[in-house]
């Protein structure tokens, strides 16, 4: 792996469902779950789940661009939510679970906007992509119980109903993005 890395940090819903996705994504280095772009300090997740913060629930991703490209992240990201639902991912609403890619350079941002054009004109979803690209303002990494919680927490109720689904289509339609590869 070389020494250049990327971040990128994505919002779709709730953390821990793509967590539990790019931590299986091969040229990711890392994941944490957090908070990005709201307007008061330090907020925690009570705070966030209120919905007046500002704040959406994110994923910080850093990734080896030589193995992976962030086109590649955003396709994952784009095929594991449904970034055509204003505020809202299945039972989950609010501003917090709002569609969102925070860019941290001006090359991520045409990336992600050529590629929300491309796909709205191939008319995949059935109504337009309403995801924001904007620039990260902040990052506040979430609470320790909130990292690595589908690692931890699979057999938890929310995580079978929702992440396991999320994970194994990725699993099926990414084969090729998987660190480890079936035996």
């Amino acid at each position: 792996m070389s020494n250049n890395v990327e971040t990128t940090t994505l919002a779709g819903g709730c953390f821990w469902c793509l967590e539990a996705v790019f931590d299986e994504m091969k040229g990711v280095t890392s994941v944490e779950s957090g908070y990005s772009n709201g307007h008061v300090p330090n907020p925690t997740y009570r705070a966030v789940c209120n919905g007046d913060t500002g704040y959406a629930e994110v994923t910080r991703i850093t990734f080896d661009p030589t193995v992976i490209t962030f086109r590649d992240l955003l396709n994952v990201f784009f095929a594991i939510h449904d970034p055509t639902s204003l505020n809202r991912q299945g039972g989950d609403v609010g501003t917090q679970y709002r569609s969102a890619i925070f860019y941290h350079s001006p090359e991520q941002k045409e990336i992600a906007e050529a590629l929300i054009k491309e796909l709205n004109a191939q008319k995949i979803w059935n109504s337009p992509i309403v995801t924001q690209v904007d620039a990260l303002k902040d990052y506040y990494a979430a609470e320790d119980y909130h990292q690595e919680y589908f690692a931890r927490n699979q057999n938890q109720p929310y995580c079978q109903a929702v992440v396991v689904p999320k994970v194994a289509k990725f699993r099926k339609h990414y084969l090729e993005l998987l660190k480890k590869q079936p035996a």
